[in-house]
């Protein structure tokens, strides 16, 4: 259920500090990465997704006959008018389709209102910018729903299965290295096996630079060997708890019933498909076969979201396709993350909140089954730059301040985020290190260039 006393003071917060929380991020300020997201990223994003639909025109006729290019028409008509409502600052509207998430999106949009005492004053550049821009994602599947047989119709597929293949040298050689260290694992000290994880660890965080919504769907696929361009990234960390994450994983074996430890269970709350996906799947076959973990739980949404987001389908389609790799190791990697399926190993899941515009501190609450499945882990890994959105809030937070209070009470278990940075909120830096970066580079906080291995333990955990 949800927590009305507790989300309206949250909503008045979004143009003042309350409680030492400052104000979400929002468009209001004109040239401000919010504000030209929302001006120029997302209209472009939405006009991609118009083009898509109708290029597979003769496709929809096809399958689904006169029917198919009437719910073509229809929703080309509401994708526009969702552009143009964007475009002239319009009102946020209430969703109208049945899907079960209809309600609390409706219920979150009237505790935007409530404050304001006028439904008017939630516009698209007028509001945190977290919200609308999670609000469009989940217009465009409306739009989808309201004309069967369009329903299921995956608009970002196409991009997501080309950054895939685009990819193809980097995940040929990401397997490779995979299986070096596979054959050779029994002979491994704990030093070298710390120094795979800490490979594979970064790895996974800058597999994190392919993300389609940022670059609103063109190309950025990882064309060369992920492993051998780790050194000259090592400066671009801006932090790192990598040790962190180490000793949770450490710390969660338990003695078990032979000699060898049982180790603890490992949750990976996904971001991008295509390669990202891939750098994932490996480190989480690492974890198991180094006996690091002893079950991975992948977290994914429930449709397609934010252009390259990972749904059920890529992450089957994933499997497959290296399964089918006209190369021996991948190909073997794809087979054995088939088999941890299989077996239980490894288990895919979403949930609606995932694809609901809630910070994450209002899971407990709005979510409480997620939550007590989070719980259930020894260690988080929430990848990329929407999940940090999410876990700070997306606020005006200084960049001195604590990743703990920026999390805001959020806490299930051991959690770390793995993030290049794409949006400028940014905590847990030293004093002077912001100012510094600024002076250096000013769009450090929104070019993909840097990134963080941030590690959080509640005290309950410690």
């Amino acid at each position: 259920m949800f927590d009305f006393e507790q989300s309206t003071a949250k909503m008045m917060a979004a143009d003042q500090t309350v409680d030492g929380v400052p104000p979400s991020l929002s468009a209001k300020v004109v040239g401000s990465f919010a504000y030209l997201t929302i001006r120029d990223r997302l209209p472009t994003i939405l006009t991609k997704v118009i083009d898509t639909i109708h290029r597979n025109k003769n496709k929809f006729f096809e399958e689904y006959g006169e029917e198919g290019i009437e719910a073509e028409k229809q929703t080309i008509a509401l994708l526009s008018k969702l552009r143009n409502e964007l475009q002239t600052d319009k009102p946020v509207l209430e969703l109208t389709d049945g899907l079960q998430d209809r309600e609390p999106w409706n219920q979150y949009l009237q505790r935007h209102q409530r404050p304001q005492g006028d439904p008017e004053s939630v516009s698209w550049f007028k509001s945190p910018w977290l919200y609308v821009e999670c609000y469009m994602y989940r217009r465009i599947q409306e739009a989808l729903w309201l004309n069967p047989p369009m329903s299921n119709f995956d608009v970002f597929n196409e991009g997501k299965t080309q950054s895939f293949f685009d990819s193809q040298q980097a995940v040929m050689a990401l397997c490779m290295y995979l299986e070096g260290v596979n054959k050779n694992m029994e002979e491994l000290s704990k030093n070298q096996l710390l120094e795979h994880f800490n490979k594979l660890l970064q790895v996974s965080l800058w597999g994190n630079k392919c993300d389609l919504s940022i670059s609103a769907g063109q190309d950025n696929s990882q064309k060369n060997s992920p492993i051998e361009s780790l050194s000259s990234l090592q400066p671009f960390i801006l932090v790192d708890d990598s040790s962190m994450v180490w000793s949770t994983l450490i710390s969660a074996q338990r003695p078990g019933q032979s000699e060898k430890a049982t180790a603890g269970r490992v949750d990976i709350v996904l971001d991008n498909a295509g390669f990202e996906l891939v750098t994932d799947m490996v480190f989480a076959e690492f974890l198991v076969n180094s006996g690091l973990a002893r079950e991975v739980h992948f977290h994914g949404k429930s449709f397609p979201w934010f252009v390259s987001d990972v749904t059920a389908n890529d992450f089957q389609w994933t499997i497959r396709q290296t399964m089918a790799a006209n190369h021996k190791w991948m190909s073997k990697s794809g087979y054995q993350w088939q088999s941890y399926l299989k077996e239980g190993v490894w288990t895919y899941h979403d949930h609606p909140f995932w694809t609901q515009p809630h910070e994450f501190c209002d899971m407990a609450a709005d979510a409480p089954d997620l939550y007590a499945t989070l719980q259930g882990a020894d260690l988080v890994l929430f990848k990329g730059d929407l999940n940090y959105r999410k876990l700070t809030g997306d606020r005006e937070w200084d960049h001195t301040v604590g990743f703990d209070t920026a999390l805001q009470g959020f806490g299930p278990a051991p959690l770390c985020s793995l993030r290049t940075l794409k949006a400028n909120v940014q905590v847990g830096l030293q004093t002077g290190q912001g100012e510094k970066l600024t002076s250096q580079d000013p769009d450090w906080m929104t070019s993909g260039k840097y990134a963080v291995i941030q590690s959080y333990i509640p005290k309950s955990k410690q």
